[in-house]
């Protein structure tokens, strides 16, 4: 059974193999600064600020296993042009302090086909809200390629100076979309019950483990809950979690919830920006999410560990290290994380907020965070992941 002791959130700690100076991680918010699929000093200035800023690691988001695999036709795939510009990118975080993970994995039905000029891949055939394109059904050959594009992916990461890899299995994108019975209608080995539907998420791990062994610490992105009726849900991710500590794979799990194709605010809680989003959209999905917006993009009530009550639960039937996300904005959730058995904390749109939150917490335990939840930072990821209340940080 795991230790008792509760750690102290802003003590040094060990994730894996690697050293963190303490246990608040920036979680993977995509940052929307890299061109033509490399790193930009903008994308470099953005990370060194939350090193600087106090975490002990900060994440980038996120960085695709396959062109086909990304949801911007701009984003960061793992290739050998990109090495120099991601060696600068760990070179620098690192000369702040902190450690640096890397968010890999592969958008599936979430790409924008219009954007990589390549089909979206699925589980099943289906429409793309996104590109109002199809998505092709993944071959067996074509899911074979993905693994070992993940193996190939978390191998560059090691040769790159990460000292992590976050593998991304949440939010319908290609392996939890395989593990959605509502989106998986197949009849083969990777369809029906959740041994198949989870084959490819537990083959995409072990790739991982295999290429990188213990050089560099792994962690797995795993939704908790679809937010949709008919998708992956709490019981059945009890269940893959266990699965993930048995086959080793994993150094610490973060447990997400929501779906990028069919629920979005179901992760982030609070308010929903459609008349922002609609504004930033080309024609006729502007005038769509005008119209019936408010359908999809949901108001749920935000509540500081918001996931706190489903995490809990898959914490208490593992001892794996967990890291908790959703609504960390101040010291008290963070101990109470610490207190329930959590290992690790992360924190997104609050050092959107506050790059320095974490510092300022280590000076003053009674900080808060200026966040007020409305959400419009959602919109940015169009133009560069920022929170709009907040005064523009040169690049």
């Amino acid at each position: 059974m795991r230790d008792k002791a509760v750690p102290d959130v802003l003590a040094p700690a060990k994730l894996g193999p690697v050293r963190l100076r303490n246990r608040i991680l920036k979680a993977a918010t995509y940052e929307k600064r890299a061109r033509r699929g490399l790193v930009t000093d903008e994308l470099i200035d953005f990370h060194v600020r939350h090193a600087a800023g106090g975490v002990g690691m900060t994440t980038v988001a996120y960085c695709a296993v396959s062109p086909e695999g990304r949801t911007d036709g701009h984003q960061i795939v793992w290739r050998d042009e990109a090495v120099p510009g991601l060696r600068r990118l760990t070179e620098a975080v690192h000369a702040e302090g902190a450690a640096i993970s890397a968010q890999v994995g592969h958008a599936g039905p979430v790409a924008d086909s219009t954007k990589t000029k390549l089909p979206a891949l699925g589980p099943s055939r289906s429409l793309s809200l996104q590109s109002l394109r199809q998505v092709k059904p993944a071959t067996l050959a074509d899911i074979d390629r993905v693994v070992q594009a993940h193996g190939d992916a978390a191998k560059m990461a090691v040769e790159t100076g990460f000292d992590a890899v976050e593998v991304h299995l949440g939010h319908n994108y290609l392996t939890s979309s395989f593990l959605s019975p509502k989106l998986n209608k197949r009849t083969d080995d990777y369809g029906g019950d959740l041994a198949n539907r989870a084959r490819l998420a537990l083959r995409v791990m072990r790739a991982v483990r295999e290429a990188v062994g213990d050089r560099i610490a792994i962690l797995a992105k795993l939704n908790m809950d679809d937010g949709v009726p008919g998708g992956f849900w709490l019981d059945e991710a009890i269940t893959v979690a266990r699965w993930l500590e048995a086959e080793g794979t994993v150094d610490a799990l973060e447990m997400t919830a929501g779906s990028s194709l069919l629920n979005p605010m179901y992760l982030f809680k609070g308010d929903a920006p459609v008349r922002e989003f609609a504004e930033v959209m080309r024609e006729p999905i502007r005038t769509g999410v005008k119209l019936v917006g408010g359908r999809f993009l949901r108001e749920y009530p935000y509540q500081d560990g918001y996931l706190l009550d489903d995490a809990r639960q898959i914490r208490a039937a593992m001892d794996l290290p967990m890291i908790l996300l959703g609504g960390i904005t101040h010291r008290e959730i963070m101990d109470r994380a610490m207190q329930e058995g959590f290992q690790y904390v992360a924190m997104g749109r609050a050092l959107l907020r506050e790059p320095d939150l974490v510092n300022r917490i280590a000076a003053d335990s009674a900080t808060r965070s200026l966040c007020n939840h409305n959400n419009r930072c959602m919109v940015t990821i169009f133009t560069g992941s920022r929170c709009v209340l907040a005064p523009e940080t040169p690049s």
